[in-house]
């Protein structure tokens, strides 16, 4: 069965990279949640470490995967860049970087003009 959802022979083959640093990148993830049930379930230390070990080793190869996309798919280097190592709370960010970028900002109760009144 394909990973494709429109026919194969249509896609460039940027296209075709895509998809597979984007399926690869699903797999490590599902691995490190699979490794990760397990080190918390085991009830034999060494064989925590040992899925411990496995699991971080997944999230390597799920960061290098991300590195790949956010240097060749269009849009990555920018979200990664507006949503990765900021302080504070995270949907605080999504306000202050899709503004920047011309994006409306999450809803909320204020008309966003400050106060009318003298």
């Amino acid at each position: 069965m394909s990973n494709y959802h429109e026919p194969a022979e249509e896609l460039s083959q940027e296209a075709r990279n895509f998809s597979r640093a984007l399926n690869s990148l699903k797999e490590e993830v599902e691995a490190v949640d699979w490794y990760h049930q397990r080190v918390v379930t085991t009830n034999d230390p060494d064989l925590a470490g040992i899925m411990a070990h496995n699991r971080d080793e997944e999230i390597e190869h799920a960061c290098m995967t991300l590195e790949w996309l956010r240097r060749n798919m269009p849009g990555w280097d920018a979200e990664l860049r507006n949503w990765l190592f900021k302080e504070g709370p995270i949907l605080g960010a999504h306000g202050e970087g899709h503004e920047a970028q011309g994006e409306a900002a999450p809803k909320s109760d204020s008309l966003g003009i400050g106060k009318i009144k003298k």
